[in-house]
C-alpha cells in the first residue's frame, strides 16, 4: 500500500518565462582579437561594452556584452541589426547579437538537473584490460 501521507507530488512546468530587455546587449562569436574599444565602437550609442576573457589565458572567450543608457536605447540597437538574433560584422566577423539577461532573469523556469554528482562516461585514458 502506498503511504499518502508521505508521497510529495513533484510536478515539472515547462512554461518559459520571458524577461523583460534590460540596458544590455549580448554579443557572440567574437574574434579573439575583439577588444572592449572595437566591441564598444560597433554599437556607437552605447555607454559602455565588455569582452569576457578568460582568468587563467588572458584570452577573450568570445562574447561579451554593450550597456546602453536606457532599454529603449537598448532595443533601438537591436532592431537596427534586426532584433534578437541579428548579425553585425565586428572585425571582419559576423557576431550574434541578443538581449542581455540578469542572473535572476537566467535562473527562472529552468529545468531539474536532480541531485546527480560528475558526469560520467567518455574515454578516460589508461588500459581496457585484456
Amino acid at each position: 500500500a502506498v503511504d499518502f501521507l508521505h508521497f510529495v507530488p513533484v510536478i515539472f512546468s515547462t512554461c518559459t518565462i520571458m524577461a523583460a530587455p534590460g540596458d544590455s546587449l549580448y554579443v557572440s562569436n567574437l574574434s579573439y582579437g575583439t577588444d572592449q574599444d572595437k566591441l564598444q565602437s560597433a554599437f556607437p550609442e552605447s555607454e559602455s561594452a565588455m569582452v569576457v576573457m578568460d582568468r587563467n589565458s588572458n584570452m577573450s572567450k568570445g562574447f561579451g556584452f554593450v550597456r546602453f543608457r536606457s532599454p529603449e536605447v537598448a532595443q533601438s540597437n537591436l532592431d537596427k541589426v534586426g532584433g534578437p538574433g541579428g548579425i553585425v560584422s565586428i572585425d571582419g566577423r559576423d557576431v550574434k547579437v541578443n538581449y542581455a539577461h540578469t542572473k535572476e532573469q537566467k535562473q527562472g523556469g529552468g529545468g531539474f538537473r536532480g541531485g546527480r554528482g560528475g558526469g560520467g562516461g567518455g574515454y578516460r585514458g589508461g588500459s581496457q584490460g585484456g
